[in-house]
């Protein structure tokens, strides 16, 4: 019976890694930058005044903070590496596969190029874009912000190298 329920509540737990969400936001206006997937971890980009950037790791009910750019105290002794070929790589189909797999649930991109007359070339471009459902703005006072939140799901990743 113990076995039963152990083995029942793995196959939910990779079930529920498959089907739940990995979200990608980008907002370049408030300096917010994250990859999560829900419930599991989520991984934070930020800006510090004594450092220039901070990594914020929330996995389950632990945060842990990474400085990706201080120097390392420890003096590292170098070693001649044989180089070995990559067992793994990805052919360019499979990139296609995996972006075309990703869905965009929010774009707007609000840019000035700080030249009026490309401003105004650019204008009847993202005129037409917009009626893609993407959000494009040009405006003349000197803001440029972007705003990206893509969504995919795992079995959607491992569907796309399955189905080649």
């Amino acid at each position: 019976m113990l076995w039963a329920i152990l083995i029942v509540l793995f196959i939910s737990l990779v079930i529920y890694l498959l089907f739940t969400s990995l979200s990608v936001f980008i907002d370049t206006s408030a300096n917010r930058y994250c990859l999560e997937l829900k419930g599991i971890f989520s991984i934070n980009a930020e800006s510090h005044a004594s450092e220039i950037l901070i990594f914020r790791l929330h996995i389950f009910f632990f945060d842990f903070i990474f400085y990706p750019l201080r120097p390392n105290k420890k003096k590292k002794i170098k070693t001649k590496k044989k180089y070995k070929k990559s067992k793994f790589f990805l052919t360019f189909k499979q990139v296609y596969r995996i972006i075309k797999s990703c869905k965009i649930k929010r774009f707007f991109m609000d840019i000035d190029t700080g030249d009026c007359i490309t401003n105004a070339r650019l204008y009847p471009a993202f005129a037409l874009l917009n009626y893609k459902g993407a959000n494009f703005n040009i405006n003349f006072e000197g803001r440029n912000k972007l705003v990206v939140h893509i969504q995919n799901r795992p079995i959607y990743i491992i569907k796309s190298f399955i189905n080649l």
